[in-house]
Order: C-alpha cells, then structure tokens, then sequence
C-alpha cells in the first residue's frame, strides 16, 4: 500500500506538480491516506488555496469508497508516532510535524510512503521504510 501524505492530496485536489504521481497511485487501488494527514489537507487547501472543506471532501469522499483507504489514528499509530518524533525530530536538521510521524507510523510492513518532505523521506530511509519522492512544489 502507498500512504499519501497531506501535500499528496493537496497536488490532486489543486492540480499540483505532483498530482500525475498521485492520480497513477490512486489508478492502482492501493493507496491509503492516515487520517491526520486528511484534516491536514482539507485545512491547507482551503486556508491556503480557498477550496472550501464541504467542496473538498465531494472530490475526495468517492476516492474514500473505493481506492483510497482512511487509516484512523488509534492508539498504537499514536505511540510510535509520538516516539518517532520524539527521537528524530529536531527543530532546524529534521523539522518533522506531528502529522508527518503519524503518517511514517501509519505505515506496516511492505507499505510505502509518498511525499515530497525531504526530512520525511530522510526519516523514512532512517527507519528503513520504503518511498517515493514525489516531485515538490515549484
């Protein structure tokens, strides 16, 4: 499974450079997005972008029924986000959100990751989780 992560979404819903890496991960029906990371992209891309949340959410509910799974934020996912950051982050060499550990512990065996965040891909290969860098921003 490939777990999007918020700036992911973003791409798709605004047309962004990485939005045909996003598209071609959701056409092979096995993408995932941690729920942290949805209500990451539905603030952004209406604080930022002016997409209204309800109008978002009519874009990405039908991906939610069908190839884009939601991985709830529980307990466990919450610990070892917590402990991610706990041990990796640093405020100017690894600035990780709280979001970002949550989506890296989302993540099980054989999941990848989809970003575009070099310090979450740095931390991803630190943790020996497979990505894939998606092209950033301009």
């Amino acid at each position: 499974m490939t777990i999007l992560d918020a700036y992911a979404l973003i791409a798709f819903l605004i047309g962004g450079p990485a939005a045909a890496s996003v598209r071609a991960i959701l056409h092979e029906g096995d993408a995932a997005v941690a729920t942290a990371n949805l209500a990451e992209a539905l603030d952004i891309s209406q604080r930022r972008f002016g997409l209204p949340i309800e109008r978002t959410m009519t874009y990405l509910e039908p991906l939610l029924a069908g190839p884009l799974q939601a991985i709830p934020l529980d307990c466990d996912i919450a610990l070892r986000a917590a402990e991610l950051r706990s041990r990796h982050c640093h405020r100017s060499q690894r600035p990780i959100s709280l979001a970002d550990a949550v989506l890296l512990a989302s993540a099980s065996s054989g999941d990848r990751i989809a970003t575009a965040d070099a310090a979450v891909l740095a931390l991803a290969r630190a943790e020996r989780l497979p990505s894939l860098a998606l092209p950033e921003q301009g």
